[in-house]
């Protein structure tokens, strides 16, 4: 064999996926499988295949660890079709490269630089450095959490349900962390109407959602350096932006249902707190319910929805623009009223692509829920405030509803189902895009004058 001669290449070597392709065609093989494997006979309680379109938008759901849900869990699925939803849960939060890794690790198989790069996006990570340590690090606490967490609701509930309160605990307590707002509970499966006002379930059921929702670089950095003063900026920030949105959450339900007889206004004022702290901690990213939302007053539901467009925090189970987002724009707005060059926070300057960015992605994330807001107010004939609601609850993937997505037709449905990928995936690619694509400009033009405001 000459030299020169080149080996022919194998069709996988042959396409040269970014990054942030693999993460997309990754989520998308997920939702393929499961949607095959829930619309099995055996999947279904009444023992009849699911059709296409309600099992594609429950796999959808489940992957994008969303929780809007067109059949319910309880009486809809059978333990089969259950577990199904919980593993998509499970692998939709933890992310498909970090899984992936571990099996890698596993069968000793070398992690290459495509590998490492596709990493570094679903983790939003801003080098290569120490990938597989991290990704080693967040199966180790997502386990332990999970494991710690669906061990007292198992205890909580082995009394009352005898041995399928542990299958209860444990499910409950992967759904919660991952974000996925899923429950077995209740009519229409939002959890733990029954258990409103117990105080280890609304404890370890918002805390597994909390800590979810920080995001696997801040956990690992509160695990490793243990004081506020030596963590990373970006925990720093996810910290003290989760605190006040769950804090001007609380009072924020709190005030707005305090006389809604149909919620909270009945209850004692222990139990109204208990209940505020619970919407404003599942709201922005988990979508557990323990009061109907169809009851809630047009207020409250339009500061839910600002509260579900915030979401989470990068690296996280959960979505929306992010918590991060949201301290940089304010921050940035904040420099500006004052007349200040440099957005400074935590003694650090942010540099202005991160702002640039941060303002992109609102303004696309607002863009996609208006146009998929106006799109579904054609197709069908309900309110407005909660076609939005849903809306932004599917691309947020949280998983909150007004009641109205079991009633939605076939091609709303659809939508709803692009909607939560979109959200899962799309703040991903759109952010990774952007910092692909920020190159230093080699011609510069003259400056030009543009009035604003």
């Amino acid at each position: 064999m000459r030299m020169n001669e080149e080996k022919p290449k194998r069709f996988w070597q042959d396409k040269h996926l970014s990054p942030y392709q693999t993460l997309t065609l990754g989520f998308l093989a997920l939702i393929a499988i499961g949607t095959m494997l829930l619309m099995l006979p055996v999947a279904s309680a009444s023992g009849e295949s699911l059709s296409f379109i309600d099992a594609l938008f429950m796999a959808t759901s489940a992957v994008c660890v969303t929780g809007l849900s067109v059949v319910d869990l309880q009486y809809g699925f059978s333990y089969f079709g259950q577990i199904v939803i919980v593993l998509l849960i499970q692998i939709g939060g933890l992310g498909l490269m970090t899984l992936s890794t571990l099996m890698a690790i596993l069968i000793g198989k070398k992690i290459h630089l495509r590998d490492r790069m596709a990493m570094k996006e679903a983790l939003n990570q801003f080098s290569l450095d120490g990938l597989v340590r991290l990704t080693i690090r967040i199966i180790q606490l997502t386990l332990l959490l999970e494991f710690i967490g669906g061990t007292i609701l198992a205890i909580r509930w082995y009394g009352e349900y005898g041995p399928i309160g542990i299958y209860y605990g444990y499910w409950h307590s992967v759904s919660a962390f991952c974000n996925a707002g899923f429950a077995l509970f209740g009519q229409r499966s939002d959890l733990l109407t029954l258990y409103a006002h117990d105080m280890v379930v609304v404890i370890v059921i918002t805390l597994l959602v909390i800590l979810g929702g920080l995001g696997f670089a801040v956990l690992s950095d509160i695990w490793q350096k243990r004081r506020f003063r030596d963590y990373m900026l970006q925990s720093k920030i996810v910290l003290v932006t989760s605190g006040i949105l769950i804090v001007l959450g609380t009072v924020g339900f709190l005030g707005l249902e305090y006389s809604n007889m149909a919620t909270i206004g009945a209850e004692s004022f222990p139990h109204k707190v208990m209940s505020s702290y619970f919407h404003s901690v599942t709201a922005r990213t988990a979508g557990i319910a323990t009061v109907d939302f169809e009851q809630l007053r047009g207020a409250t539901m339009f500061f839910l929805i600002l509260l579900m467009f915030v979401g989470a925090s990068p690296c996280s189970t959960g979505s929306g623009i992010k918590t991060t987002t949201l301290a940089v724009m304010v921050i940035a707005i904040w420099t500006l009223v004052r007349g200040r060059r440099d957005a400074v926070l935590f003694g650090r300057k942010i540099p202005e692509a991160i702002v640039y960015k941060a303002f992109a992605v609102t303004f696309m994330a607002a863009s996609t829920v208006i146009v998929i807001s106006m799109l579904l107010s054609i197709m069908e004939d309900f309110a407005f405030l909660a076609i939005l609601f849903e809306v932004v609850s599917a691309f947020s993937t949280v998983g909150l509803s007004v009641g109205i997505t079991q009633e939605l037709g076939d091609p709303a449905k659809l939508l709803l189902a692009f909607t939560m990928f979109a959200g899962r995936v799309g703040p991903i690619t759109m952010a990774a895009a952007l910092a692909y694509r920020l190159k230093r400009d080699i011609i510069h033009y003259p400056e030009g004058k543009v009035t604003i405001g």
